[in-house]
């Protein structure tokens, strides 16, 4: 593990619905404040004293999003980091009890030994298209276990009440999906990213709109980091000579589930996908493993168009 530089301050901050509690490193100062707009102003006039080298938080669900964005446009260095890895960090570093201040001091701690990278937030029509999404998830996972219950049920009264919450339901996902087609004709530049991620063979309106407001980065990073941050990139499971099956996980499971569909469909309609799974599967490779290796292949080839904004041209790929 790199040793920080002499001098340089790293804060973590673990956000609550109302407090925020505040660790630094390497001082091991520890402050809360309340979960207001007199608490983040106290805050970031004392960060602008201290000023850090880097701030880390966790992603809590939407609570940290305020903060975030008001340290961002106070041009404080910020990352936001998967809780799973801060738990791991935690326990490999002996801190196995819980409380927000120490979840603070281990937030510190990471940021200090592991120094993620900070990311600059996203837009606010971003941060919109993205809510619109996760809401439209949310309505598809409420229809699909509706519809299983009516499958199961066979009292006629019951049977109703789903029946009339599955129309509403079926209502709800057209007006999300209008919506999202509203928000897409709005911006020029979303339009004009959309239309090309869509000529890629597989790639349909759901899957761009995923990718444009959950995968910002895209176009941005290295085929290996985008991989990485997907979580498509195989992982070793090494111990001395012991050779464990390769396995990808972590990332962002939405983005890496909507991938997984366009790359179902990319293997019958996109001849690029298409032969290099059938040369996998034909090698012997198990299909699901073949399967893995052509969204990493459909994600290299996305974040390259997206680079250069080149459109899709199936004989140059």
């Amino acid at each position: 593990m790199e040793r920080a530089p002499q001098g340089l301050v790293y804060v973590g901050i673990d956000v609550a619905k109302a407090t925020l509690d505040v660790a630094v490193r390497p001082s091991g100062e520890h402050r809360q404040l309340a979960q207001t707009a007199e608490g983040l102003e106290e805050l970031l006039s004392w960060l602008h004293v201290v000023q850090p080298q880097l701030i880390v938080l966790e992603a809590t669900g939407g609570y940290e999003a305020p903060l975030v964005a008001q340290l961002s446009v106070a041009g404080l260095p910020v990352a936001v980091v998967n809780p799973r890895q801060v738990r791991d960090f935690a326990r490999a570093s002996g801190r196995l009890a819980k409380t927000d201040g120490l979840d603070a001091q281990a937030l510190a701690h990471f940021a200090e030994a592991l120094r993620p990278e900070p990311r600059p937030l996203p837009d606010t029509q971003t941060q919109e298209l993205a809510a619109l999404l996760e809401r439209r998830r949310q309505v598809v996972l409420m229809r699909v276990a509706e519809e299983n219950r009516l499958a199961t049920t066979r009292v006629v009264a019951v049977r109703t009440h789903i029946q009339a919450h599955v129309r509403f339901l079926q209502q709800e996902l057209a007006e999300v999906d209008a919506e999202l087609r509203q928000q897409l004709e709005a911006s020029p530049v979303w339009r004009a990213r959309a239309d090309l991620l869509r000529s890629v063979p597989g790639i349909g309106p759901t899957t761009a709109l995923t990718l444009l407001a959950d995968l910002p980065e895209l176009g941005s990073l290295s085929h290996g980091q985008i991989a990485a941050l997907v979580g498509v990139a195989p992982l070793n499971r090494d111990s001395g000579t012991l050779r464990g099956r390769r396995a990808v996980w972590g990332g962002r499971a939405a983005v890496r589930a909507m991938l997984y569909m366009a790359t179902l469909r990319a293997t019958r309609c996109n001849p690029v996908i298409l032969a290099f799974y059938s040369r996998l599967v034909e090698a012997g490779k198990p299909k699901k493993v073949a399967l893995i290796a052509c969204m990493h292949k459909l994600l290299t080839i996305l974040n390259a168009m997206a680079k250069h904004q080149a459109h899709w041209q199936a004989q140059t790929v």
